[in-house]
Formats: C-alpha cells, structure tokens, sequence
C-alpha cells in the first residue's frame, strides 16, 4: 500500500462514521454497530481524517466522539490481522503501523476541547485513547477493558504513559498487564473519566452539555487548551513512538498470532 493511498484513505464520503456538524459542535459517531464498532483499517482512517477536519474548520467550537447502537467500541478489528493490506503480512502491518501513528497524532495535537461520550462497552484503543480527551462521559452500562496481554500484545494510545498518570501506577498496571476491566463507576473513581449517567438519560445529559460547551468563546477556549496540553504534547509523541516500535515487534510474534488465532477462533463458535 502506498504512502499516497495511505495519505487519501478515510476521505469523505464516510463509509464507517458519521460526521455532523451543528451549531459550533462537531459530532463524530462510530458507525458500525453491527460488529460493536470494531475499527477497520479504513474506519481508522476516516476517524483521522474526521479530526482533522473539525480541527480545520472555523465553525467548529468543541468535537465530541461517540458510538452507534449499544457499544461504544470493541476495539481494533482483529480481522485486520487477517486481511493485511498491501499483500503480505510484513506490508500489512508496516501500514497498520503508520495508520495507527496518524490516528493517535490526529487526537494528541487536536487544538479544541474533544469530549467522548461513551455509550456502552470499549476495548483496547477505545479505552487507551480516553486519555487523550479532554472530557470523558459514561453511560452507566460502560465497562472499560483493555486485553492486551492475552492478544500477544502491549499498551498503545499513549495509555504506557497517560494511565499511571490519571490512576496510579498500580491500578494502571492491572488494567494494562493483567486486563483488569473498569466499570463505568471505577472509571469515574480512578479519574479515567468525568461522570456517569444512567443508560435511559445518557445521550441528552451529554448532549445538553456539549451544546452548552459549544456556545462557549471559540479561541479562549483554543488558547485554554494550548496552556493546559502544549508542554505534554512531546511526551506523548514520544509514547507513541515507543509503543509502536514494541507492538512492531509483538505484532509478528508467535504468541500474538495465537492470541489473535484463538480471539478469532471463539468469536466464530458464537
């Protein structure tokens, strides 16, 4: 696959989001409800590019990020194991890399207020990206869990870095090592996120805040955000940095193929 398709991927129209834009508030939906919405290569590029577009335009004030249907996101797609892109598997991962670099550019250097509002269930990056909000709000049926080690594999979204920081490094280590799942309520405890609403209220809490946000003056919040984020901004490029390089290598080890072989292997007896 070459650096230009990587470069045009994900472009509008969506074919795995929905992007919406009202009133100052630019609303990205994960949009494959049916798979819980697993991120494809492909949505991980749209994702990206859905950024970067609300960071463009002038009309937008805050972005919020949230999930179709009853989860908000089961992680990465483990079929893009299965169907590397570009021929073999060395290619294939080498573009996952980059795509999954961009991805996580695309949320440390986001210059406005990004709010997740997370409607049920994440896994994996789902969870390890939190870290990179601003504000994170919860239904009360969210559970937060991150399977690395059994999947052969090892903390991404900066989580190597940002975890300890919001919940204590032994916490953060039974949630990364060991895949110690959060519900919505110990999320909320640890400092994961900001505060929890019931199922039935969730979606207008979160929605009359948002808007409210939205109204707020556009470049004193930029400016806010440039103060609080800006001296983090290096370190958690270089947390990227060095979790790719292990994934790299994790990723064409013979105890993350297992893990992915028999991840794939149960899903296909449900």
């Amino acid at each position: 696959m070459s650096h230009q398709t990587l470069a045009t991927m994900g472009s509008p129209p969506y074919q795995y989001i929905l992007y919406e834009l009202e009133n100052g508030l630019a609303r990205i939906t994960l949009n494959r409800p049916k798979k819980k919405n697993a991120i494809k290569f492909e949505m991980m590029a749209e994702i990206t590019n859905a950024l970067k577009r609300a960071e463009k335009d002038e009309n937008v004030v805050i972005c919020m990020l949230t999930g179709a249907g009853d989860f908000y996101c089961s992680g990465n797609d483990l079929t893009n194991f299965q169907n590397p892109v570009g021929g073999s598997l060395e290619e294939g991962l080498k573009f996952g890399s980059e795509l999954l670099e961009n991805f996580l550019k695309a949320f440390i250097d986001f210059p406005k207020q990004l709010i997740v509002a997370v409607n049920g269930p994440a896994v994996g990056v789902a969870v390890t990206t939190l870290g990179l909000a601003d504000v994170v709000y919860a239904s009360d049926t969210a559970t937060f869990e991150t399977p690395f080690t059994t999947l052969g594999q090892c903390a991404e979204g900066c989580s190597s870095y940002t975890f300890s920081k919001i919940m204590g490094n032994s916490l953060a280590s039974e949630v990364l090592y060991f895949g110690r799942k959060l519900s919505a309520q110990e999320a909320k405890s640890c400092g994961l996120i900001s505060d929890v609403f019931p199922s039935s209220t969730f979606r207008d809490e979160v929605e009359r805040r948002v808007r409210n946000y939205a109204t707020l003056p556009p470049k004193t919040l930029m400016a806010a955000k440039k103060l609080c984020r800006d001296g983090e901004r290096a370190r958690l490029h270089q947390a990227v940095k060095s979790e790719l390089e292990t994934l790299n290598v994790l990723w064409v080890s013979e105890e993350c193929m297992n893990g992915v072989m028999n991840f794939l292997m149960k899903k296909s007896k449900l």
